[in-house]
Order: C-alpha cells, then sequence, then structure tokens
C-alpha cells in the first residue's frame, strides 16, 4: 500500500475518533452529565490521544500510550456512559498498535466495560447492547489488523522494489566492468595476432629482402644480378600485398586463389627460386578443406620455418609434407641443415627476438588456440623437424 493510502486512512481515523467526541460531549451532557467534567475528561482523552505521536518519536512504546489512553477513557465512561461510544477508536488503536494475542485481550476488558455499563447504570441489559459492541469489536480489529498487513506489504514492496533497483543498478556496473574488460581483452588478442601476422608474413618478407640484397651486393655476374633484383621487386611486392591485408585483417594473399596445399606448393616454389636451398612439397591423401583461420595458421607456420631456414639453418634441402591421419593434420618442415641445441632456445626468454624464438614460440600460441600444437625436433649438425598439428573432425560420410 501507498504512502498516500496509509495517510488517508490514518487521517480518517483521527477524524472518527473527532466527530465521537463531538456525540459523546453532546449526549452527555444532554443526559445529565456534569458539562465542566465531560469537557475536561474529554480534552485529557483528545489531549493524550494528539501528543501520541511525537511522544512515541521520543521512544515512548505505543502499549504504554495505549494503556494511558484506556485509562483515561475509562474515567470518561465513569462520568458518563455515553463515552462508551470512544470504545470502536480503542479497538482500532489495539488492532494497530498492539499484538493479537495482548490486542483480543485488551479488546475484551473495553467489551466488558461497554456491556457492563448499562447494567451499572439501570440494572439490566439487553441481547442488542452485548451483540452490537461485540460486532463492533470483531470489525474494528479486523479493519486495523488488515490495515497493519496492507501497511506491511507496502513497505516490503518498497523494500523489494530498492532491492531490484539496486540489483539492476549492480548488474549495469558489472555489465559495464565486464564489456571493459571483453574489449581490453579484444584489444589484447588483436594486437597478438597482428604481432604474429607481421613477424610471419611482412617481417619474414623483409627478411628475404635483406638477404636478396646482400647477395646482390656481393654477386659479380649481371645476369645473375639482375635475377636477384627481379626476386627482390617480386618479394617487395608481396611483402606490399601482405603488408595491407594484414591492415585490412585478410587472409594472407597466397591463400586467396586456390587451397593450402596450393598455397603451400607456391611458397615453396617462390624459397627455392630465392634462395640456394632446394624445397619440395610433399602433399598425403585426403587432405581435407579447412576453414581460413586453420589454413592461416598452417601457412605462417611454414612461412616461419622457412625464414628460419634461409637465415640460419645452412642447408641444402628442406622438405614440406602436408598428411592426414586420422581426426589429425599435420604439416612438417624437415631440413638437413646445422641445427640447434632446443634445451638451450626453450631457455632463452619469449621476449628475446634477436636469438629467433619468437616465431615459433608465436606460431605454437596461434596453433594452440585453434586446438592444435607444435612441436620442433633438432640437434646440433642434425637438421631440424618442425612439425605442426590440428585436430580435423570426421566429416558425417567418414563415420557412416
Amino acid at each position: 500500500m501507498g504512502g498516500g493510502t496509509t495517510r488517508w486512512l490514518r487521517l480518517g481515523q483521527h477524524a472518527l475518533l473527532a466527530v465521537l467526541a463531538v456525540v459523546c460531549l453532546t449526549r452527555a451532557v444532554e443526559a445529565g452529565a456534569h458539562p465542566a467534567a465531560e469537557l475536561a475528561g474529554l480534552a485529557v482523552f483528545v489531549g493524550w490521544y494528539l501528543v501520541g505521536i511525537p511522544l512515541a518519536r521520543r521512544g515512548l512504546s505505543g502499549a504504554t500510550w495505549f494503556i494511558v489512553l484506556a485509562l483515561v477513557w475509562g474515567g470518561l465512561v465513569l462520568v458518563s456512559p455515553e463515552n462508551v461510544w470512544l470504545a470502536f477508536p480503542l479497538w482500532l488503536l489495539a488492532g494497530h498498535l498492539l499484538r493479537l494475542v495482548p490486542g483480543v485481550a485488551i479488546s475484551l476488558v473495553v467489551l466488558g466495560v461497554v456491556v457492563a455499563e448499562p447494567v451499572r447504570q439501570t440494572g439490566a441489559t439487553s441481547f442488542a447492547a452485548i451483540i452490537g459492541p461485540l460486532i463492533g469489536m470483531v470489525v474494528a480489529l479486523g479493519i486495523s489488523r488488515a490495515q497493519m498487513a496492507l501497511v506491511r506489504d507496502g513497505i516490503e514492496r518498497q523494500r523489494l522494489i530498492a532491492s531490484l533497483y539496486a540489483a539492476q543498478e549492480e548488474t549495469a556496473a558489472l555489465t559495464d566492468e565486464l564489456a571493459r574488460v571483453q574489449r581490453a581483452e579484444g584489444a589484447t588478442s588483436e594486437r597478438t595476432r597482428l604481432s604474429r601476422d607481421i613477424h610471419d608474413g611482412i617481417a619474414q618478407g623483409f627478411s628475404s629482402i635483406l638477404l636478396l640484397a646482400r647477395a646482390a651486393l656481393a654477386e659479380e655476374d649481371p645476369e645473375r644480378a639482375r635475377e636477384i633484383l627481379r626476386h627482390l621487386e617480386s618479394g617487395a611486392v608481396d611483402g606490399l600485398e601482405e603488408s595491407r591485408r594484414v591492415v585490412g585483417a585478410l587472409a594472407p594473399a597466397d591463400l586467396d586463389e586456390g587451397s593450402l596445399t596450393g598455397a603451400l606448393r607456391r611458397v615453396t616454389d617462390r624459397f627455392t627460386e630465392e634462395s640456394s636451398v632446394s624445397a619440395r612439397l610433399r602433399v598425403g591423401r585426403e587432405v581435407p578443406q579447412l576453414p581460413t583461420t586453420v589454413e592461416v595458421a598452417l601457412l605462417r607456420c611454414v612461412q616461419g620455418a622457412l625464414a628460419n631456414v634461409r637465415t640460419h639453418a645452412r642447408a641444402d634441402t628442406v622438405l614440406v609434407g602436408v598428411e592426414r591421419s586420422g581426426e589429425v593434420l599435420r604439416v612438417d618442415v624437415v631440413d638437413d641443415g646445422q641445427g640447434f641445441d632446443t634445451e638451450a632456445w626453450a631457455s632463452h626468454s619469449p621476449d628475446d627476438a634477436g636469438e629467433g624464438g619468437y616465431g615459433l614460440r608465436a606460431t605454437r600460441a596461434r596453433l594452440r588456440e585453434i586446438g592444435g600444437g607444435l612441436s620442433v625436433e633438432s640437434s646440433p649438425g642434425g637438421g631440424t623437424a618442425v612439425s605442426a598439428w590440428v585436430p580435423v573432425p570426421r566429416t558425417s560420410e567418414e563415420e557412416s
């Protein structure tokens, strides 16, 4: 129940008491009661009734205030039996201020006074004189208890609404915080992806261009120098196109014109043309079509491994193999170069780019994000084998 409804009920109760006080005064004087005594008694009763609210604010309990008010009413009844009409407001107050059992007990005492007063005055009573006050008491207690229940429901409703608003504000704050965290994670993920793409694509392309430029400077044969310059031009064009695609968050250029195996063939052919290392591609059976993100990860792995072969391995041949085995697709890059100590490599800091560790670690992280993995096997003088694998779910035709 709203505060406005409760306020109107309270005002109605005050108005009822005022009307009954006037009725009691009029009927008591007409019945022969002393006007001064009746007026004084009603003044005390109404005055104590009015000071009840400020006294309650100062700590006086409602039960104490009500008992005093009932005693004043008992004195009024002694002045004139017409004052029994004020019993109805007392019953209303008993339902408001007292618990159920004490309220009913005191209400029965008041009822007893109301019923006994005609007997005291005339020595007799009637059925109506008993049933009427009894019904009035029951109605008054029922109204007051129902009103208190409505007030409690209103307070509880207001509390629930306030809790709901607080929960909504907390949810909004948590949603904003979650969105902020997701934006931060997204930005971090995007920076990581761009870092890998730049390293595996653009940086490796620059490394190739640098090696070709040095070879051109050391070359004395003009025809061979022009050939190297053509490779330089081709590498620069590829690097420019790759940088544009990285900025545009697109797939590598080698994947634009066909499958993963076609892209790997172009990469190995270009590697053979631009270096003195013979590169071959071996494709096994049933190489499936893969999602673009998976093909990008595998292509980047091969590009990074070939760049490491050119820069560090001093190899004569390199073999790139693609083969599916069950629900796993594996891509291997094996060279016959000088190899390296894998334990020493694993002990290097991930940030130690000068040792060539970033590319392999970034490739491994990229493959793990799509459920795959990377293994590196090498030993000084024994060549290097880089093996990447990704899961390939079976199709419905294969399962049948």
